[in-house]
C-alpha cells in the first residue's frame, strides 16, 4: 500500500481556495492551513514532517509557507488551520518559522502577472521520534534533517496565481 497525502480541502492539481490565500490587501486571502491526513505510513515511522514550499517564488530558492516538524507517529490528521490558533498544532509538534516570518501558515501571494505557482505540500516518515533541531531553526536545517532520517515521502500540488 502506498503511503499518500490526501486533503478535504485541497485536490493534487487544483487551484489553492481562498482560505489558502494570504490576508494581504488585494488578494483578502485567510491564511488557513488546508485539512491534511495521510495513510499508510511505512512501517517503523516515529515521526512526521509536514511541509509546505513553492518553489516558482522569484527568490532564487523558492518560498517556505509551512513547516511543522516533530508530529508524533500516532497523529495522521491535522485540521484546518492547525496551528493558527483556531487548532493548537498535537502535543510536541514544533511549528518553524516561514520565510514570511511565522510560525502559522503563510497563505499564497504569488506576484500580480507572475502566473499560476506550484504549492507542493508533502508529509514526510521519519525512522527517529524527533529531528534533533536547534533553537529557531529554519526550513532549510529541518530539511537537511529529514533527508537523512526519511522513511517515505508523499506530497500533492496545487496551483494559484493572480
Amino acid at each position: 500500500m502506498t503511503f499518500r497525502l490526501l486533503s478535504d480541502t485541497l485536490k493534487d492539481g487544483q487551484r489553492l481556495t481562498k482560505a489558502q490565500w494570504a490576508a494581504y490587501p488585494g488578494l483578502e486571502g485567510d491564511n488557513l492551513s488546508p485539512e491534511l491526513h495521510w495513510e499508510n505510513a511505512p512501517e517503523g515511522t516515529r515521526s512526521f514532517v509536514v511541509t509546505v514550499y513553492d518553489p516558482d517564488a522569484p527568490t532564487g530558492s523558492g518560498w517556505w509557507h509551512w513547516v511543522v516538524a516533530n508530529i508524533p507517529a500516532d497523529v495522521t490528521s491535522l485540521p484546518e488551520g492547525a496551528g493558527s490558533g483556531r487548532h493548537p498544532l498535537p502535543q510536541g509538534a514544533v511549528a518553524v518559522y516561514n520565510d514570511s516570518c511565522t510560525t502559522d501558515f503563510a497563505g499564497a501571494a504569488p506576484p500580480p502577472g507572475h502566473g499560476d505557482h506550484r504549492y507542493i505540500f508533502t508529509v514526510h516518515a521519519l525512522k527517529v521520534a524527533s529531528l534533533d533541531l536547534p533553537e529557531n531553526p529554519t526550513p532549510a536545517q529541518v530539511g537537511f534533517r529529514v533527508h537523512f532520517n526519511a522513511l517515505a515521502s508523499a506530497s500533492f500540488t496545487t496551483v494559484f496565481g493572480r
